[in-house]
């Protein structure tokens, strides 16, 4: 049995999130929670004609029983973005959630795959890893954060920019390393001509300047035009339904060769050496390699234009502080901070 947990279900992208996964034959045992709603929510996507099993789960109380047995948590759980907040600005809601989910995590199902869709996920990403380190149940192979949408954003604008490039093939995947906020997120399109299909494609500078900003931006457009009403949640949901299915391919049905852009803890996970002593960081997001245990390899970093070195140095600058602030959060808690949660 493969038991699929999404912690916060009910919400923005939880629902759309969970329709997805719903479709997929590769879960027998859906299970949604949250904090309000969850069980309506379950009631709904019960009646489409796919095998797997739906429950819902409400509250602090039944968190438990939804996690246990999980083989995979996904955690799209916490505040929308606003106009003028940034990813930071969520910090002091979310970090406290995320925290406590996985604590759960660590005592009801602590060999499950954990990914986190929970903004800022360059600081919720660290939380996680060291709340599972203080239990003692830390497996780097096991935690991911969530940045495909940064992927599908730019397989998009590149399309719309070069009709050509057909966006929705996987051999057009496009790299995309650093984080997911902002000056972190570093797209690779220096190596968009090298693949033996799209060798017509090339871009003048402006382009490239253009579209990078877009990609590292393309967020806000999202908050701006919902007009206060919250931000991408049905575009992250399909990101994040397609890095869960791709877990789920490598590590249940076996697939190989299964690549991913994500954000992980690079010290323990194999292959991550050379990033690690490239970027001087313990968290990084880069292509991996999804097998049986998760992580079956990082794949070292591609040869960078110029343009791209100096832009994954600015990441690399604006990444310390954000993982810092998430490790700090669990390791150095602030005077007034919100207490852990009895789960």
């Amino acid at each position: 049995m493969v038991k699929v947990v999404v912690c916060g279900a009910a919400g923005g992208i939880g629902q759309p999130l969970s329709l997805l996964l719903k479709q997929s034959d590769l879960i027998s045992h859906l299970a949604l929670y949250d904090i309000v709603n969850a069980i309506g929510v379950a009631a709904d996507l019960s009646h489409i004609n796919t095998a797997s099993k739906v429950t819902g789960h409400v509250g602090a109380g039944a968190l438990a029983e939804a996690l246990q047995g999980a083989h995979t948590v996904v955690i799209p759980a916490g505040v929308p973005r606003r106009p003028g907040m940034t990813r930071d600005d969520l910090f002091k809601v979310n970090a406290s959630i995320v925290r406590d989910l996985a604590q759960a995590c660590a005592e009801h199902c602590p060999k499950a795959f954990i990914l986190v869709i929970s903004n800022p996920v360059n600081s919720t990403v660290p939380i996680v890893c060291e709340v599972l380190k203080k239990a003692n149940v830390f497996d780097p192979r096991r935690v991911f954060g969530v940045t495909t949408l940064d992927v599908v954003r730019s397989s998009r604008f590149v399309h719309e920019v070069k009709p050509q490039f057909e966006p929705h093939e996987i051999a057009n995947r496009i790299t995309v390393v650093g984080g997911h906020s902002g000056a972190t997120i570093v797209p690779i399109l220096s190596k968009i001509n090298q693949q033996p299909h799209n060798q017509s494609i090339s871009f003048t500078p402006e382009e490239i300047k253009t579209l990078t900003h877009r990609i590292q931006f393309g967020g806000d457009e999202v908050v701006k035009a919902k007009d206060g009403a919250g931000s991408a949640t049905l575009s992250m949901a399909y990101a994040g339904a397609r890095f869960t299915l791709s877990l789920l391919e490598a590590s249940v049905r076996g697939k190989r060769g299964v690549v991913e852009s994500t954000f992980v803890h690079l010290p323990g996970n194999p292959g991550s050496e050379w990033n690690q002593r490239f970027t001087g960081l313990d968290y990084f997001a880069q292509d991996v390699e999804l097998g049986p245990d998760g992580v079956a390899k990082v794949l070292a970093l591609p040869e960078l234009s110029t343009e791209e070195q100096a832009l994954v140095k600015i990441a690399i600058n604006e990444l310390k502080g954000n993982v810092t602030k998430g490790v700090k959060f669990i390791t150095e808690p602030q005077p007034g901070a919100p207490p852990a949660a009895k789960l």
